[in-house]
């Protein structure tokens, strides 16, 4: 029977809790999507900072290219350009860094970074990228993944995915409805029922197999407009009426693979 789900929308987000990039293809690795993720900004004691503490993060649009990562203040207009993978420079210095409960090692980027980021936030911070070596596992105290599994900086999985029917029935109970920028997935698809990624198991995005492990706990960075940083009681005063499940709140889908290759919009999704 022909596949009535399709992959629409796939989205990285180089630095963590930055603004997203919409792309028409990427390369799947098992840590994540290539470049998601693999940076994120430390406060003076290392430890990771966000959207949830700071939502004027949410005003740093990126962009990649020619090998490079542009970073713009939507406000400020200004701006800066990046390496995509920082370790290449071999004399870069390393930290540690606090990343939820792991500990991990980090490479600074460069003294310029760590100014540009100080002054678009307003406090002291260091923007951090993940070597290829550092094995950052997924969440392991929770027993969904019985394997040891890598993970970038990402929150503690690899991948999110999102049904479009999930956020259209979502949509449907708002007063103002809202873009799928709020919830910060990888991949968004199309077809099939609203909330029918819960129950997914094993399936192939094109010729890529993932494995659902656990449902996403959703977190005030919802509740932040990415184009402006403001902030409201919504979607998450909505999604709590009937999408709570022992205290969080849930919406999307966490993954993992096991493999390398590309995806691109308009894949079939298959559930295996």
């Amino acid at each position: 029977m022909e596949s009535s789900l399709h992959l629409s929308e796939i989205f990285i987000y180089p630095i963590k809790s930055l603004g997203g990039i919409s792309l028409s293809e990427a390369f799947v690795e098992q840590r994540g999507l290539q470049f998601d993720r693999r940076m994120m900004l430390v406060d003076e004691y290392g430890i990771f900072i966000t959207q949830r503490d700071f939502p004027q993060m949410a005003l740093l649009k990126t962009r990649i290219a020619d090998n490079h990562l542009f970073v713009i203040h939507s406000t400020f207009n200004q701006s800066i350009i990046l390496p995509t993978n920082p370790d290449d420079k071999t004399s870069s210095e390393r930290i540690k860094v606090i990343i939820w409960n792991d500990a991990c090692e980090a490479i600074k980027v460069s003294k310029e970074a760590d100014e540009f980021f100080s002054d678009m936030i307003g406090i002291k911070c260091s923007l951090v990228y993940m070597p290829g070596e550092e094995f950052r596992l997924v969440d392991p105290e929770r027993k969904y993944v019985s394997e040891n599994h890598p993970v970038s900086f990402a929150d503690g999985y690899p991948f999110l995915i999102i049904g479009q029917s999930s956020l259209d029935e979502l949509n449907k109970r708002l007063e103002n409805p809202l873009p799928i920028n709020r919830f910060r997935p990888n991949f968004v698809f199309t077809g099939g029922q609203a909330f029918e990624e819960d129950k997914w198991k094993d399936f192939l995005i094109g010729d890529i197999r993932f494995k659902a492990v656990k449902p996403c706990a959703r977190c005030v960075i919802t509740t932040t407009d990415q184009q402006t940083a403001e902030r409201s009681d919504e979607p998450l005063r909505t999604l709590s009426t009937f999408r709570r499940n022992e205290n969080k709140v849930l919406f999307g889908m966490n993954l993992i693979t096991y493999y390398h290759g590309k995806v691109k919009v308009g894949d079939k999704i298959i559930l295996l």
